[in-house]
């Protein structure tokens, strides 16, 4: 599953709405930030792409 930084920058991280992105991003701490998507990853921060 794939979550999408619906705020700032629209990036797509791997994870999910509720715990932490593949890259360590707490998504809890703001989640109206955040939804669970089926997008391609297109963070490319260890953790996320690899």
């Amino acid at each position: 599953m794939a979550v999408e930084h619906t705020e700032h920058n629209g990036k797509v991280h791997k994870g999910f709405k509720g715990g932490n992105t593949g890259c360590g991003i707490d998504t809890t701490e703001k989640p109206s930030h955040w939804k669970d998507t089926y997008k391609s990853i297109s963070c490319n921060k260890d953790g996320c792409k690899n």
